[in-house]
Parts: C-alpha cells; sequence; structure tokens
C-alpha cells in the first residue's frame, strides 16, 4: 500500500511546478507525474527474482494468488511475463476473497462456504507446480488452504513463493515499544532492497552452522527486561529460509514450510521437544484481544503456560488465549533472523519482514504441526518479535543483544 500521506503532496508539487513553467513558455500542461509506486518499486527486476527462486524448469506450471491490490495491478503482468520467459506455463492470478469485506456481508455465510471451496478447489489446483501468493493471501481462504493441502502430499515437487511483504495474514513490519513504524515507501524500499541484494546463499550457510550447534544442548532465550527460556531441539526437523524454492529442494521437505519459501530470505524455524521448554518469556507493552497489556511475563512449565503475570491488563490475555482453543497457551516454535539488509536499525528503530533480520528472535505459542511439532490445536500466534535477546547453548553464544556473534 502506498503511503497515502507523501502521495498527494508530490503530485501537488509536480503540478505546481508544471504549471509555472508552462504559463511561462505558453505551452501545453504536462501530463500528471507517474505514481509514487512506479517511480520506487523495480517490479520486473523482483519478478526476476522470484522466477529465479523458483529454479523453473520448462513446462511446470505457475499460478499467483492474489488480493485486488498494487501488487496484482502494478507487479503481476511483470511476473507473468518472468514465468513465460524461463519457460513455465503461466496460469495467470487467482483472487481471493479480500479483506475488510463489505459490511453488508454475513460473516457466517463465509465460513460456510470455505469448506467445499477448499475442495473443490484442491481439484482444481493438483497439476500445479508451483505457486506465488502475493500481498492479502493467507491460510483462511480457500485456495491458500486447498495449496496447502496439495504440499502436504508425499515427496511432490510442488511449492510455494511467499511474495507478501505487506501481510500474509499478520502485518510483516513490527513496531518497536515507544518507536512508530515508517511509512510505507520507507518499508517498501527496506523489502525491495533486500530481495535484490540478499545473498541467500551465504544465509543458509550461517544458519545450518546454527543448526548444529543448537542440536547440542540446552537453548537459552534471555532478555533484558526478563525472559529466560530454557529448552531443546533435539532431532526436531529445522525450516532454513534460505531462498531456495526449486523443484529439487522441494522433494527434501520434511514439513510443509519447507515447501513454503518466503522471499526476502533469512529465518531459521524449529518446533522446540515441548516437554523441554521451561522459564519465562517477558513482553514489553503489547497487545491481547485488542487490548494493551503492560508488564507481562508467561510462565511455562514442560511447554504450556502455567502461570500469567502482568502489571494490567491480564484478563486479556487471558481471553486470547480461550478465544484461541486448547493449545493456544503452547509454546510453538523459536525463530532466529539472518538477514543483514533486514537487520533493526539502531535509529528509528522497527522489525522488519516476520523478524527474518539478522539476530531478531521470535517466540510463539501455539499450534506448531506445519514445523513437526506436537502441538495440534491452538491459533497460532507468531509475531511475538524480540530484538534484543541473548541465545547461547552452553558456553556458545550465537546472539548477544540482538546481535548475531557465531558460532
Amino acid at each position: 500500500m502506498v503511503d497515502s500521506t507523501a502521495r498527494p503532496v508530490l503530485g501537488l508539487a509536480f503540478l505546481l511546478l508544471s504549471s509555472a513553467v508552462n504559463a511561462a513558455e505558453r505551452q501545453p500542461a504536462a501530463p500528471p507525474p507517474a505514481p509514487i509506486a512506479q517511480l520506487t518499486m523495480d517490479w520486473p527486476a523482483l519478478a526476476d527474482k522470484v522466477v529465479q527462486h523458483l529454479a523453473l524448469v520448462p513446462g511446470e506450471k505457475v499460478l499467483s494468488l492474489c488480493a485486488g491490490d498494487r501488487f496484482q495491478r502494478d507487479f503481476v503482468p511483470y511476473l507473468r511475463y518472468a514465468v513465460m520467459k524461463a519457460g513455465g506455463v503461466d496460469l495467470g492470478c487467482l483472487e481471493v476473497l479480500a479483506e475488510p469485506v463489505p459490511q453488508a456481508f454475513d460473516v457466517q455465510i463465509i465460513q460456510r462456504g470455505i469448506p467445499p471451496a477448499r475442495e473443490a478447489l484442491r481439484a482444481m489446483l493438483r497439476d500445479v507446480d508451483a505457486g506465488v501468493m502475493l500481498s492479502g493471501a493467507a491460510p483462511k481462504h480457500p485456495a491458500y488452504a486447498a495449496l496447502q493441502d496439495l504440499l502436504r502430499q508425499g515427496n511432490s515437487a510442488r511449492r510455494t513463493v511467499h511474495f507478501h511483504w505487506e501481510g500474509g495474514g499478520q502485518p510483516s513490519a513490527v513496531a518497536i515499544a515507544g518507536q512508530p513504524l515508517p511509512p510505507q515507501h520507507v518499508i517498501d524500499a527496506v523489502y525491495q532492497r533486500a530481495v535484490l541484494r540478499e545473498d541467500c546463499a551465504a544465509i543458509g550457510a550461517a544458519q545450518r552452522r546454527v543448526e548444529a550447534a543448537l542440536r547440542r544442548g540446552e537453548v537459552r532465550v534471555s532478555t533484558p527486561l526478563g525472559t529466560d527460556l530454557r529448552f531443546r531441539v533435539g532431532d526436531r526437523p529445522m525450516n532454513l529460509q534460505d531462498g531456495d524454492a526449486s523443484a529439487a529442494r522441494a522433494r527434501t521437505a520434511k514439513v510443509l514450510v519447507d515447501r513454503e519459501v518466503e522471499l526476502p530470505c533469512g529465518v531459521l524455524r524449529v518446533a522446540p521437544l515441548e516437554d523441554s521448554v521451561n522459564g519465562v518469556i517477558a513482553y514489553p507493552v503489547t497487545q491481547w484481544d485488542g487490548r494493551p497489556v503492560e508488564g507481562l511475563k508467561l510462565h511455562f512449565e514442560k511447554g504450556r503456560v502455567a502461570r500469567i503475570e502482568a502489571a494490567s491488563g491480564r484478563e486479556a490475555v487471558e481471553a486470547a488465549l480461550r478465544s484461541g482453543g486448547p493449545g493456544s497457551e503452547a509454546f510453538r516454535e523459536f525463530g532466529l533472523g539472518f538477514n543483514p539488509e533486514l537487520a533493526v536499525s539502531e535509529r528509528n528503530a522497527w522489525i522488519p519482514y516476520y523478524g527474518y533480520g539478522s539476530g531478531v528472535v521470535r517466540l510463539a505459542l501455539g499450534d506448531n504441526t506445519e514445523l513437526g511439532g506436537n502441538v495440534t490445536s491452538g491459533r497460532p500466534r507468531w509475531w511475538d518479535l524480540f530484538a534484543d535477546t541473548t541465545v547461547s547453548v552452553g558456553d556458545t553464544v550465537l546472539v548477544r543483544g540482538g546481535k548475531l556473534t557465531g558460532p
């Protein structure tokens, strides 16, 4: 979404300048300026990058999921052309029901329509080899869910690229307490630079070194605010988001998210052994059940929330956990970001792209089956991101104060 405040002012400035020049030269008025999205976004280069990461085999069929936004309008034509250039079969763009829906819509009618649509779409999409999930498409949409059903089937080369930096069910950019988010055009610039400049091979190599370290013993995650959480990963699958969206990589997938490749790249994700998770997560001012919560500490015993401590808003936390259903109080995953292009800036700080930036930690609750865990219910809460953690395994420090240190 283009910054709505900057765009009219910029357009007015151009028009005033054009009017002054044209009045002096007595020439016809100049055409209006190009929209700011066209001035700042390199859609052709981004489209080529997505297709390069897919490593298409000639004849592979590619479908995009869209939500009627600027990505569908401005990006998809270049993406479809890039697919054709690479020898792929372009299946176009399937539009999901974008939100917010009109107020007159009955949400229960929409919910009733999801299961039959999902079933029908599974049959329709069974020959799709690769999907590109764009902004606004989320697992709650039947087409997205149908593709996930197909991704779960056997030793398939089917895969999807997630290219949804304005949200894939949740906002991608997260504010740090006391700091406002930048305008959308600044977020766009950071994400575009990450996609076009990132070294996913080097990121993948660093992820594999950390994976080996995490498997050596008990992991400890701590923060100045009071987080002190410990767990073991054992032989659990680790999802390494290193940008490899090839068919060959998809055939080696162990869990669902191995076939859902994010661009920009950069996070390592794992569901720890549930009974090994003990300790406390301390949150800054946060929001649960749509209400502010201060001084929140969740105390875990054997992977479950055993006690809730909060200076204010405890009832909001309890309500949120209840609304998510059984399993919402279970620890879901540990994630660690590696992408230097998405690192948290020291000035005007904010957390880019779901915490994929170097040194950012994700701690989450709820269902973790897509990661190979045993929590089979509970609405996932995976947007709790921390930029000041220290992560260690024994004497090996992997992150210190939000900065990657090794191994």
